[in-house]
């Protein structure tokens, strides 16, 4: 009777085998499923993009205030009867997170003053 139970059971892993772990075994659908998943990602992501740059050139070939945005932003193009004004960005000011740290001495230095001696 044990040789039974150990022959049925090794004819249980031998048939579990291709199905978990052969060529085309659960293991690889899993990984194929999930890099399916993945690449649908990627295609959404190309396709809102494509879509934008879509409704872009028919802005573009349809209109000129698509042209005139770009020649203004892009090439700083001004009207003819337009006076250009520009104003320089402030500076940021420091805060006490900005100051450097203080230099640490170097090794035989130290950062004690030197005693004045009587004369």
């Amino acid at each position: 009777m044990r040789w039974l139970t150990i022959g049925l059971l090794s004819l249980i892993a031998f048939l579990q085998y291709p199905l978990w772990l052969g060529k085309g075994g659960w293991l690889k659908v899993w990984d194929v499923d999930r890099q399916l998943q993945q690449q649908k990602e990627a295609n959404r992501k190309l396709e809102v993009r494509n879509g934008g740059l879509d409704a872009e050139v028919r802005d573009l070939k349809q209109g000129y205030d698509a042209i005139e945005e770009r020649a203004r932003f892009e090439l700083g193009m001004i009207r003819q009867d337009e006076v250009f004004l520009q104003l320089p960005e402030r500076p940021p000011e420091k805060s006490a997170d900005d100051v450097p740290p203080l230099p640490l001495p170097r090794p035989g230095k130290t950062l004690a003053k030197p005693e004045k001696t009587a004369r």
